[in-house]
């Protein structure tokens, strides 16, 4: 029987990351549990970004704060960049926008490592997040003596799941893979599925492929194993995907 992979992040049937994995012939399954919103209070964001000018630094954590601020602003010059990683820093040059600093491993911790060398104090930091932000990446910077200035830039949020028709595919043993592009999704899908039909699918079923090791870490908070995606983009997702479940990636 051919087992599907699941896509849990919040695109389209025609989106990207499924469009990735149809083409390297794998089956995909649609069960999207976060939706990408705008703020709940848009003020604070767009106050920010009126004076966007007065900061020495933005640092990015996602692609969606990416899009949330290059859709609502046009940076000026002289503002430094940084980006978690490398799927974040190439939706900045999507943008035409150069992050100055991205760490090699993409997480919240290596970020703030990287920036200690050209962050120091009273530098003034305008950090646009989820309304699941960590607190890890706002506190590092903190500790660097920034002065962080930390707005919503968009709400993880959870989207209706088809959980009769995700628990039957469960039972059928039907599932191959589950991907994850953040620990919202981890979250979502637990809560949607239920602890047991979660476990079960992961402990015992499919193997979890993480975009990146925070996503990894949500997993391994939970006993679950997971494949990180290399490069740790959706085109590496997919990739890495199609490797495990090939047997050619352990």
């Amino acid at each position: 029987m051919t087992r599907a992979v699941v896509v849990t992040r919040d695109e389209p049937r025609d989106g990207p990351l499924g469009a990735s994995l149809r083409a390297r012939g794998l089956e995909v399954l649609w069960w999207p549990v976060v939706r990408i919103m705008p703020p709940a209070d848009p003020r604070p964001f767009e106050e920010a970004l009126a004076r966007v000018a007065e900061f020495d630094w933005i640092v990015f954590a996602s692609k969606h704060a990416v899009e949330a601020v290059a859709s609502a602003s046009q940076l000026p010059p002289g503002v430094r960049i940084a980006a978690v990683g490398a799927a974040t820093a190439a939706a900045l040059r999507g943008h035409g926008l150069t992050a100055e600093v991205v760490p090699a491993e993409a997480h919240a911790d290596a970020l703030v490592a990287a920036l200690g060398e050209h962050i120091g104090p009273g530098a003034r930091v305008l950090f646009p997040a989820s309304s699941r932000a960590l607190p890890t990446l706002g506190e590092g910077l903190r500790r660097l003596g920034a002065r962080v200035v930390q707005v919503e830039a968009y709400r993880n949020e959870g989207a209706c799941l088809d959980v009769v028709a995700a628990r039957a595919a469960i039972d059928a043993g039907a599932v191959g893979a589950v991907t994850f592009t953040s620990p919202s999704c981890v979250d979502e899908l637990e809560r949607a599925l239920g602890r047991e039909a979660f476990e079960r699918l992961l402990g015992e079923q499919a193997l979890a492929v993480a975009l990146g090791s925070t996503t990894a870490g949500a997993l391994s908070a939970r006993g679950i194993e997971s494949v990180v995606a290399s490069p740790p983009t959706l085109e590496g997702l997919a990739a890495t995907t199609s490797q495990v479940l090939n047997g050619s990636k352990h």
